[in-house]
């Protein structure tokens, strides 16, 4: 299978605190990847590594075989790299008809035009409407994000990092503090993504985890300390005691 997204000997330094330790990572193009692991174990380290927002110490990072290690954040958005945050970076006052509307704008270079693209442009609006349609926003189209549930927040933030048309998604924990019952809705939809469309998703619920990932990679002290199946997760006695152990799911 193609590799979408590497690592080699990835290596991150703050001080004397080694964050991300020797990290190699495989994830293949169309890849439901989570990566998991307990608090402090480095995994919003990486994903700020995999996005350019911090520079490695030392080793790699490959797009498609492509070196992109020294790249600016900006630069890896054009070749296709988005990303969530554990905090919604949303405009509040903006609703997300036009969240999605300026976010689609961007990617075609009109961004500060975006209104009239959207306005004259059938195929804009078209997608603009059909990614409102799947991420379960139409109905909120013409709502202030401001007053939005939380959940359709986290919507919304999803589904402006697919109006970028991404080859890889980065989600770094898209549940947190979601409901119960609409955060299996969420990882649905991103699950229901064209098979183009790479996603490495951090989150600490497991049972979501188990739900959407076809492979787990769990990261501890900064490495990497396994990898698998789910299946493979779960039967593996190790991963019990120093993630899962007491407490379940924590």
């Amino acid at each position: 299978m193609p590799v979408a997204l590497e690592t080699v000997g990835l290596e991150k330094r703050f001080g004397g605190l080694v964050a991300t330790n020797d990290v190699s990572l495989k994830i293949e193009k169309g890849a439901r990847h989570a990566l998991i692991g307990p608090n402090g174990a480095g995994k919003t380290t990486l994903i700020n590594l995999l996005t350019g927002v911090l520079r490695p110490t030392s080793g790699r990072i490959l797009l498609e075989s492509r070196d992109i290690t020294t790249f600016k954040p900006h630069a890896r958005v054009k070749l296709g790299i988005a990303r969530t945050f554990q905090i919604n970076q949303l405009f509040p006052d903006l609703t997300p008809l036009e969240t999605i509307g300026l976010a689609v704008s961007e990617r075609l270079g009109s961004g500060k035009d975006w209104w009239r693209i959207v306005g004259s442009r059938p195929q804009v609006t078209d997608e603009v409407v059909r990614i409102l349609e799947d991420f379960r926003l139409a109905d909120v189209m013409n709502e202030r994000t401001a007053i939005l549930p939380y959940g359709k927040q986290r919507l919304l933030e999803i589904a402006v990092a697919v109006a970028s048309a991404p080859r890889v998604l980065l989600l770094d924990e898209p549940a947190a503090g979601v409901p119960e019952e609409e955060r299996h809705v969420i990882l649905d939809i991103v699950a229901a993504l064209p098979q183009d469309v790479t996603v490495l998703l951090i989150e600490h619920d497991m049972d979501l985890v188990f739900q959407f990932a076809r492979q787990i990679s769990v990261l501890v002290n900064g490495a990497v300390f396994v990898e698998g199946t789910p299946e493979d997760i779960a039967r593996d006695e190790r991963v019990r005691q120093v993630y899962l152990g007491e407490g379940g799911h924590g």
